[in-house]
């Protein structure tokens, strides 16, 4: 059984386009379930109406991305849980091209498939990796898609636009924090979850025939920065708060001592590179993530 967990603050109609290719897959979830976070009553009456069959949660107050998947996941039934972006639509056999990915090995906690832009010629991700300066890579990111990743595999983790996790995995793992870490708001959380995993001993695949669209940023960025690289120009003051914080607790939390020796060097340059941007860019950043504690 697959549970479905969609977080959504309701921008642009994304989440009628996301249902809607859900409802269309050749292997129905078992169950969906949307964390509301639009503060709109006219949006979740309006979804109620035309999605009778989902099950939404309105919060009185925005949870945020990983808050509100722990209150799904909290909520859900099933024994695998696709975790969405709004702004994704799947291909009818997405669900069950990635479904097999976790039969490979029964400590495959985690499956993405190949992630592909709304035009379906340009990759979006092929999997999670950790790169040297510790920060998520998304494999194939930006790139066209000319047939270079048409190979299953094993990848360190998985987007949180679309991933895929075995529930008995999310419950090993959890922590006091959450399934997602709570704290974490939105960014990271993905690579977090993913390298905690791995700790654990649980694995991640790829099935390159399980294929998503998605919108990179657009529930979040104006319509200026959809799909458009360098994510940090688009971002509000606080996100950028966020996506400097949440990799440093990323790193605390995960990274073993003798590792972070040897990623050192490129750990402080790319600190170099984000704090001298938002120096001569974003200086409103370093005031506001000062102000407030942050861990």
């Amino acid at each position: 059984m697959v549970s479905v967990i969609i977080v959504t603050i309701g921008a642009k109609g994304y989440l009628q386009l996301c249902l809607n290719s859900l409802l269309e897959q050749s292997h129905l979830p078992f169950e969906i379930i949307v964390i509301d976070n639009s503060s709109k009553p006219n949006f979740a009456r309006e979804i109620c109406r035309l999605f009778p069959s989902v099950k939404l949660y309105t919060s009185d107050e925005n949870l945020f991305y990983a808050a509100g998947l722990n209150k799904g996941i909290g909520l859900s039934q099933g024994e695998f849980i696709l975790c969405l972006n709004d702004d994704v639509i799947l291909d009818q056999e997405f669900i069950r091209q990635a479904l097999e990915g976790f039969l490979i090995r029964e400590n495959i906690g985690l499956v993405s498939g190949k992630i592909l832009r709304s035009s379906g010629k340009i990759l979006d991700s092929t999997g999670l990796f950790l790169n040297a300066w510790r920060t998520a890579k998304e494999r194939g990111y930006g790139q066209p898609d000319l047939g270079q990743f048409e190979q299953g595999g094993f990848i360190f983790g998985v987007s949180g636009a679309a991933a895929f996790y075995r529930k008995e995995m999310l419950e090993e793992i959890k922590d006091k924090n959450g399934y997602f870490d709570s704290r974490f708001n939105m960014f990271y959380e993905d690579l977090d979850i993913s390298w905690r995993a791995q700790k654990y001993g649980w694995l991640a695949y790829y099935v390159p025939t399980a294929l998503i669209y998605h919108v990179r940023g657009g529930s979040f960025r104006p319509d200026s920065g959809i799909d458009k690289p360098i994510a940090r120009r688009y971002l509000s003051t606080q996100l950028q708060c966020d996506l400097i914080k949440n990799r440093y607790l990323t790193i605390l939390k995960n990274e073993n001592f003798l590792s972070l020796i040897l990623h050192l060097i490129p750990i402080l340059l790319y600190e170099l590179c984000v704090w001298s941007y938002v120096l001569i860019f974003q200086p409103k950043v370093i005031k506001v993530f000062l102000s407030k504690k942050r861990f």
